[in-house]
Parts: C-alpha cells; sequence; structure tokens
C-alpha cells in the first residue's frame, strides 16, 4: 500500500515545484473522503493541484469553476430540465456535466458564492448526497478542492462552510532561485496525465481503504497527545491578547482522528503513530496569524509528550517517589549537634586567633583554607583587620581541627581559626526491622521487573523501521527529529529512574541488622 501510494505522490508532484506539501495533503484528503482548502495568491497552482489529482482516480471526472458574486447555482449545479418541467412538472436539474456528476471539483474564489450556493454545497461536503429537486442523489465524490486569495470575510455567514474544509493549506510563490529558474523554464506539459493505470485508485478501492482505516487503532499516547494540544490552544486563546478564536468543535476533532486513521493505514500500520499527529498543523489554524502558534503547539507536544504516555512514567515515577520517600524516613535519621565551626566573614574569608609572632594576621580567605593539603605547603595571601594584604606565606593544614601552620622566618607557626557554635544536622543510618525490610526487597522487585519491562517496550513498541527510515507519505520529515527526541528524552527518563530505585534500595541494603539507634 505505502510503495503504491508513494509511487503515485511521485507522479502527482512531478515537474512541479516547492508543490509536494500541497499534493499530498490533497490526495490523502481525497482518500480520506474529506475537503481540502487551498490559500494563496492567483497563479501559485492551486488549480494545477486540483487538476492533477483528478488523474489519482481510474474514474476520474473533474469540474471546475470559478466563483464571483454573480454566480448562479445552474453554473454549479446543471440547468433546470425544461423537459422534465414541461412533461412530468418536476423540477430537476441536469447534473451530469457539473458538480454533482465529478469526481473531483475545484471550487476557486470559492467565498465570492452566494447563499443559495453554499447552502448545496452543505449537503454536498457533509452527507455527499445533492437535493435534485424531490429527490436525493448520492454523488461520487472523492474531493472537492477549494481555493482563494482570502480567507472567509468575518461577519458574514461563512462559518459553517469554512468548518467543512478539514485541511487547510497556505500556498506561497516558489521561494527557491534554483527551483524558481526550473519553473520559468521547464518545457514540460505539467497538465498531461503520465499516471499508470495500475497505481490509480478506483471508488471501490476508496470505499474498501476507508473501511479497513475504521479499524487502525488510536493508542493510549496519541489520545493524550491529542487531548493535551486541545488544552495547549485553549490556553493560547484565553493568554494570547486580540488572538482570534480557534473555533475548533467537536466533529472537527472526530474528523481528524479519522485522517491520521487513514494516514496510518496508507502506511500499512495497525495503529496511529505520532507521525501522523504532525498533520494537526494543517487543520487547527482558523487565521493565518494561528499557523506558526499551531505549529508550535503541536510540535513541543510531540516532543514533550508521546511515549512517556504511552509507558505509563508519571505513575511510575510517582511510585518510584514514594518507595523513596518510606526508605528514607525509616532509615534516615537526622541528629542536631552543636559543633564548632570556623567563623565566616563577609561570606568570603576565616577570622584568624591573634598570633604574637604575626601581629597583622587577622583573615585568610575560604577558598585558599579550602584547598590546602596536610603537609603540602602552599602560598595563600594573609589579611589585616582593614582586609588589607599583609603577607603570602607558605602554609599547610594544622595538626589540631581548623588551624593552619605557617613557614615564616625560618620557624613553622600554627594558627587556629576562630569558631562559633552552631547546629550541625547529621544522618545516622537506621537498619530496618526483618519484617519491614523484606517488604521492601518485594515492593522493590515489582518496581524493578516494571522498569525492565518498560524498557521492553520502549524498544520493542516503536516502529523502528519507521524511526530509520525517516519517511512519511504526508508530513514534514522534520516530524521524525521530535519523535527520537521523545525517544531518547523517555528512555533517559527511564534511567534516572533505575538510578533513584537502585539508590533506594542501597540506603536500607547497606546498612548491617545489628546497627541500631
Amino acid at each position: 500500500m505505502k510503495e503504491r501510494i508513494q509511487k503515485l505522490l511521485q507522479h502527482l508532484t512531478s515537474s512541479l515545484e516547492e508543490r509536494d506539501e500541497a499534493v499530498k495533503l490533497t490526495l490523502l484528503s481525497a482518500i480520506a473522503g474529506e475537503s481540502i482548502f487551498l490559500y494563496g495568491p492567483p497563479g501559485v497552482g492551486k488549480s494545477l493541484i486540483a487538476r492533477r489529482l483528478k488523474y489519482a482516480f481510474a474514474d476520474g471526472k473533474s469540474f471546475e469553476y470559478l466563483m464571483t458574486r454573480f454566480s448562479t447555482p445552474e453554473e454549479i449545479f446543471g440547468p433546470i430540465s425544461i423537459k422534465k418541467l414541461k412533461e412530468e412538472d418536476r423540477y430537476e436539474r441536469l447534473t451530469d456535466d457539473y458538480l454533482p456528476g465529478a469526481n473531483v471539483v475545484f471550487l476557486d474564489e470559492i467565498w465570492k458564492s452566494g447563499s443559495a450556493i453554499q447552502n448545496a454545497l452543505l449537503t454536498i461536503l457533509n452527507e455527499r448526497i445533492y437535493r435534485n429537486g424531490t429527490q436525493e442523489v448520492k454523488v461520487n465524490l472523492h474531493a472537492i478542492v477549494a481555493a482563494s486569495n482570502e480567507l472567509p470575510p468575518d461577519g458574514e455567514s461563512f462559518g459553517p462552510l469554512w468548518d467543512r474544509f478539514l485541511i487547510r493549506y497556505q500556498v506561497l510563490p516558489v521561494k527557491n532561485p534554483q527551483a524558481f529558474l526550473r519553473l520559468i523554464t521547464a518545457k514540460e506539459d505539467v497538465y498531461q496525465d503520465t499516471i499508470p493505470l495500475e497505481l490509480k485508485i478506483t471508488l471501490d478501492e476508496l470505499r474498501t481503504w476507508n473501511e479497513q482505516a475504521e479499524g487502525v487503532e488510536i493508542p493510549d499516547e496519541i489520545a493524550t497527545v491529542i487531548h493535551v494540544i486541545r488544552q495547549k490552544l485553549e490556553e493560547a486563546e484565553h493568554t494570547t491578547p486580540d488572538l482570534t478564536p480557534f473555533r475548533i468543535y467537536d466533529r472537527r476533532w472526530k474528523k481528524i482522528i479519522k485522517l491520521l486513521k487513514v494516514s496510518a493505514f496508507l502506511h500499512n500500520r495497525k495503529a496511529v503513530h505520532l507521525s501522523d499527529v504532525y498533520l494537526c498543523t494543517h487543520c487547527l489554524w482558523n487565521d493565518t496569524a494561528h499557523i506558526p502558534l499551531v505549529r508550535r503547539i503541536v510540535t513541543e507536544t510531540i516532543r514533550e509528550h508521546g511515549y512517556n504516555t504511552a509507558l505509563r512514567l508519571s505513575l511510575l515515577t510517582a511510585e518510584i517517589h514514594r518507595f523513596e520517600s518510606e526508605v528514607q524516613a525509616e532509615t534516615q535519621i537526622k541528629v542536631i549537634d552543636l559543633a564548632e565551626v570556623p567563623k565566616t566573614i563577609k561570606d568570603e574569608y576565616f577570622r584568624l586567633e591573634k598570633c604574637d609572632e604575626l601581629p597583622s594576621a587577622a583573615y585568610i580567605k575560604i577558598t585558599d583554607y579550602k584547598i590546602l593539603q596536610p603537609n603540602d605547603f602552599q602560598v595563600i595571601n594573609v589579611f589585616d583587620d582593614d582586609f588589607k594584604l599583609v603577607y603570602r606565606l607558605q602554609t599547610t593544614l594544622g595538626t589540631r581541627p581548623y588551624s593552619i601552620r605557617i613557614s615564616h622566618n625560618s620557624r613553622t607557626i600554627q594558627l587556629d581559626l576562630q569558631c562559633i557554635k552552631q547546629e550541625v544536622t547529621r544522618t545516622i543510618c537506621k537498619a530496618p526491622h526483618p519484617l519491614v525490610k523484606a517488604y521492601w526487597d518485594e515492593w522493590g522487585q515489582r518496581l524493578t521487573q516494571y522498569l525492565e519491562e518498560r524498557f521492553m517496550a520502549l524498544q520493542n513498541d516503536i516502529p523502528q523501521d519507521l524511526l530509520a527510515e525517516r519517511d512519511h507519505l504526508f508530513s514534514d520529515v522534520s516530524v521524525f527529529e521530535l519523535i527520537s527526541e521523545n525517544f531518547e528524552k523517555t528512555r533517559k527518563r527511564l534511567d534516572a529512574l533505575r538510578l533513584r530505585l537502585e539508590k533506594a534500595q542501597h540506603l536500607y541494603t547497606s546498612v548491617p541488622q545489628s546497627e541500631k539507634v
């Protein structure tokens, strides 16, 4: 399946410059039975994309129309049958060569359509049904591609119609200089059908694929990622001043899930993958100002969530924290003692006791004291009461606690640091009761086993071929960098949890049973 769609896309995008993503999304929307809106200035290939799309289908019949303020339903849905009106008194249209009789429809400047056209389009977009007089006719429509160089005007009744276009894509002029040069010098006929018949999609295949796509699973991590994206969009709407509302309601979310399922199915997968979720960036914006914000929210959510949720790391983290806390509370007894410690001045100096041999010596730097070693003389600075440098002397640690030995005038002088009484907290390790230890052993074993299962799940449940190929039919390849980041972050988090568990186990197993408080 994937190989066939890949070859089909190669033919559809052949000789087109910087239009691959637009073509891919248009084909995906058609296979999923959804509609796409292409937004961009005149002359960027919007109609060409729609014309190319019809070649993807074996029974491809297209209908194109450029809307104006004066467009009538007759021009879109067909003229009234005079014969039936006269002979049978039936108000019906001749639809064969118009929108209801087409498989691929391209409507340019759609926001210029009147209310009568909009109402008929809503039924076709929603139910693939056209009401022709008193009859409801099932239309054999693969895709509706709409385009405009403007978004639907505010304050007019285009909201329902705008909501029906699940995928929205901004088509910009060619930017790359080499691509632009190829575009203007190309001699190929871009309107020619070059797709082999065996690659074309039939109506029966479309029906079968959509039925089978319904069976694609939505894993927990995907459901969570979608939920987080929804929450972040709501937060952005409430916290960002002057932001146009997203207006994403239940039906759109349901259709997005269907789109992700179809994408997964076309990749021969039985479940939606994080790479499919990136397609949401084309389904959630309501204004061009939304596009960078939506892309950031979707990419951040894929990067931060995903496998963390699949492995239930939040629950595991909480359980290990509870294990740590219980072990520490039982085995680590805090005792407060009064002890002598050097007096600190200005957080930088230690005060020296008075010495007749060195009357000006008052302070040494704390950093100098900390580098001293026993019987290893080093030159340090000694300061007077005004913190002025008065000596540079060979110094080592003294034989008494908090003291130094100084070599001065061929003599060794021992000076004490001025100390004060201070509360010092120390920890006494207590051996747990044998019954408590047995309980902890069993608890820790369960956590260790669960951790190892999570490691195995991380390695086995991720489609490694997907990560290796860095290949997606419809999403930007950059999504695989996000997935790899999430995978690596999850692996490191599991490593950190395993280390925390091992440290907690060591706290009580390293204390001899004979040791009591």
